[in-house]
């Protein structure tokens, strides 16, 4: 059940990117950025479509969040962010801290992530 979710903040997190970079974002878009192929993305996109934290536009065909998915991907994306500045703060390569950040920010609790963030705003590192 957890791999279940961390994948769906994966999708959402990586849908909330591609949104922010490209202002429009396709199943391929989303196949192409995370490595997969176009039919495990339809597959996922309809899941989360079931779920109702993605829809598609009826003119378009892109991708877009609802509020609630919206919601997970920011929250998703701000861990992961926090994360990656964090690790790389303390010497560990980009590379690394990038990977380490996505494994970790789905198994953060909301207090660990608080407290982690109130630390590095008290030695003055901020994540936007």
């Amino acid at each position: 059940m957890k791999k279940n979710r961390q994948s769906e903040e994966d999708y959402l997190e990586k849908i909330l990117m591609l949104e922010e970079e490209n202002g429009k974002v396709r199943s391929i878009d989303i196949a192409n950025l995370m490595g997969f192929s176009k039919p495990s993305i339809s597959i996922a996109m309809k899941k989360l479509e079931a779920k109702k934290l993605i829809e598609f536009n009826k003119d378009s065909n892109y991708i877009v969040l609802t509020d609630e998915g919206k919601r997970i991907a920011e929250s998703t994306y701000r861990r992961h962010k926090l994360l990656t500045k964090f690790f790389e703060k303390i010497g560990v390569p980009d590379n690394v801290a990038e990977e380490d950040a996505c494994e970790i920010e789905h198994g953060l609790s909301v207090e660990t992530f608080n407290k982690l963030e109130e630390y590095l705003k008290s030695i003055d590192i901020e994540i936007e």
